[in-house]
């Protein structure tokens, strides 16, 4: 096995060595390069090519977004995994990172001693796995076709021409995504309608602190209302609710109405908010149909959740496409057992929840 090489860019030498014995233990990677800031980084660039980049954000001279800017410029095609913190801050900047083609990040630790906790490693490691082997095509760019301005941000053109309006039944839709999820998202959330004739549920793996800032960020972009979701409170169509960080979504009804209730079991498939969790609450649920989606994501979560919902509930469960996928873990996953009634484009993912939903 040829070792994929990675450099490592921050400007804290107690962090660039910690990061330098935890990836060189793992046979299947090796640092060969390190820099204090985005411009030292770009020197060893211009003289070796890496496989993947670790870098912090804040940094002198060349910081962590103007370095990714002049990647992006240059067409660079080596794949980033982002070092964040923990502040609100440093979630704002995390998903301008993201943005920028950073195909992941990992919170950076306090001190020196907490990167050698052995959970931080494994997570680690799961994660350069992930980015190093990613879609680099896929996680380039936001949208890839035509956009219009509106108040906010940016929305795609969607066709609600031959949406069905007001169709049998209740339903809702409930999305699963992870490793390059909060991108696919803005591909798919700013293309529904305000009068979507459902309620739209959404976990991304993301850890706590971080879902608060984009739901916002997917809020000012759309029509619909989305909102990290809170607690107790009570679904209504038209209204996207994404799960928090470091906690569970389920699906409750109470007196016929349908309500958010976290809870706080341990990871599920490695990860908190866990989507297995959200589909199988759905099981007892008075939807007529529930629309699954599942995004790009590394692992499997969704699939055993969607499986033990089927056995409850009729369903219609769209995958994105591999191509389109920064990574395809979790769709390739639920595409494997055969039960996905579409795979689709990326974006084409809208248009196919308006086709199963309709409008009001």
């Amino acid at each position: 096995m040829i070792a994929k090489k990675i450099l490592i860019v921050d400007d804290s030498a107690l962090t660039r060595r910690v990061l330098c014995d935890i990836i060189n233990a793992d046979e299947r990677f090796e640092v060969d390069g390190v820099a204090y800031n985005g411009i030292e980084a770009l020197k060893l660039l211009d003289e070796k090519r890496f496989d993947g980049i670790v870098t912090d954000i804040n940094m002198p001279k060349m910081n962590g977004l103007e370095f990714l800017k002049e990647l992006k410029k240059r067409g660079r095609e080596e794949r980033v995994l982002v070092l964040s913190t923990e502040t609100s801050e440093g979630a704002r900047v995390t998903l301008d990172a993201l943005e920028l083609g950073a195909v992941d990040f990992i919170q950076k630790p306090q001190g020196a001693i907490y990167s050698r906790d052995q959970d931080f490693i494994k997570r680690f490691f799961e994660i350069l796995e992930a980015v190093v082997f990613s879609n680099r095509k896929a996680s380039s760019g936001i949208f890839r076709n035509t956009v219009v301005l509106r108040s906010g941000g940016l929305m795609a053109k969607v066709d609600t021409a031959t949406v069905p309006r007001e169709g049998k039944g209740n339903k809702i839709v409930a999305i699963a995504s992870s490793t390059g999820g909060p991108k696919a998202l803005q591909s798919v959330i700013p293309r529904l309608p305000k009068n979507l004739d459902a309620p739209v549920l959404i976990v991304q793996h993301m850890p706590v602190g971080f879902t608060r800032s984009l739901a916002d960020r997917l809020n000012a972009m759309s029509e619909l209302t989305v909102s990290e979701a809170a607690d107790g409170e009570y679904l209504e169509k038209g209204h996207v609710y994404l799960a928090r960080g470091g906690a569970h979504m389920n699906y409750q009804e109470v007196n016929g109405r349908g309500r958010i209730v976290y809870s706080d079991e341990p990871s599920r498939e490695g990860v908190k908010p866990c989507a297995n969790y959200m589909y199988e609450s759905l099981a007892k649920s008075s939807f007529h149909t529930i629309v699954c989606v599942v995004l790009t994501g590394m692992g499997h979560d969704g699939t055993e959740g969607i499986q033990n919902l089927i056995r409850a509930k009729k369903t219609h469960i769209i995958a994105q496409d591999e191509k389109s996928c920064v990574v395809n873990g979790m769709p390739g996953s639920i595409v494997a057992t055969g039960l996905a009634n579409e795979v689709v484009d990326l974006d084409l993912v809208a248009q196919s929840i308006l086709t199963n939903v309709g409008v009001r």
